[in-house]
């Protein structure tokens, strides 16, 4: 395994944000997306970076919002009668495991974006974006983690870039930021063929390394300072993009991640715990694993139905 690339933690940049994070109320989002980007005009304290561009990446799933956004997602298609009882239990169990463990498993997450494409088989990318436009809305919007979407803005308030980097389908993760009022996101992209969705990947899943070679690319498509940029994620998945970038912390970090940034002198955020026992009083173990018994309860269910 290769040793992780080395990395210059900018001290004064990240004390700055935290000033503007003190700042920011909560889901004050930005309406328009039709800013330029920061040139230069860098926070007091921090380098000029004239004329590179300073961006801040965010991982989502339990960085920004709480749980896996396509388990989210698979509740609004089951709602709408489009995923079955069976296919929402198998999204649950993954939920359910990502909530305990604090961590994706990356053959669960890649087995969960292919089951998700299966639903856009055939459907056009204006169909597939109204409905996660409606499901964000319903059912993801609340499950953001004020925290971390105060440190996003306090980047565009800083006149940074803000990309999310996901695994998450791509039509998905640009709603999301949209609806957060950020520059962009970078993703998994399906293949379109005839402006429909044919069912397979047009590229590998964004996880671990290809996330790292993804925001490499954009770098370069946009001029971006990677050395004086900021990187958040929970998951140690993430390392190999955390350490390329200058400026990594860890949000909500799963014990390999914690580690790893604890022995780094890494910033950790860990909004998690506290939010899960205020909402909804109980430890967030206890949580997940409720949330496994749902899922192992639907399929049952759901098993009965089929043999009937």
């Amino acid at each position: 395994m290769a040793a992780p690339l080395s990395f210059k933690v900018n001290t004064l940049a990240h004390q700055r944000v935290r000033q503007h994070y003190s700042r920011v109320t909560p889901y004050e989002y930005p309406r328009t997306m039709n800013d330029s980007p920061a040139t230069g005009g860098t926070p007091s304290g921090t380098s000029a970076q004239a004329p590179q561009t300073i961006a801040a990446f965010f991982d989502i799933d339990n960085t920004i919002m709480r749980g896996a956004s396509i388990y989210h997602l698979a509740r609004g298609l089951f709602a709408r009668n489009i995923l079955t009882a069976s296919d929402l239990a198998n999204y649950a169990i993954t939920q359910g495991k990502f909530l305990f463990s604090g961590s994706e498993n990356l053959g669960d997450m890649a087995k969960v974006t292919e089951n998700a494409l299966s639903f856009a088989t055939g459907r056009t990318v204006e169909e597939v974006m109204a409905l996660s436009e409606e499901i964000y809305d319903e059912i993801m919007a609340d499950k953001v983690w004020p925290g971390t979407v105060q440190l996003a803005h306090s980047h565009r308030a800083a006149g940074h870039q803000v990309w999310l980097v996901s695994a998450a389908p791509i039509e998905l993760a640009n709603v999301i930021a949209t609806k957060l009022g950020l520059t962009g996101a970078v993703a998994t992209v399906s293949e379109v063929v005839d402006g429909k969705y044919t069912g397979r990947l047009q590229s590998e899943p964004m996880h671990g390394p290809q996330k790292a070679q993804a925001v490499a690319d954009l770098a370069r498509e946009h001029n971006i300072d990677l050395e004086n940029s900021f990187a958040y994620s929970d998951s140690s998945n993430d390392i190999p993009l955390l350490t390329s970038i200058g400026n990594p912390t860890a949000v909500n970090p799963d014990s390999g991640l914690r580690a790893y940034a604890q022995e780094h002198g890494w910033p950790i955020h860990d909004f998690r715990r506290t939010h899960l026992k205020k909402r909804y009083g109980v430890p967030a173990g206890a949580a997940a694993l409720a949330l496994v018994g749902a899922g192992a309860g639907i399929a049952i269910a759901a098993s009965r139905r089929t043999r009937a």
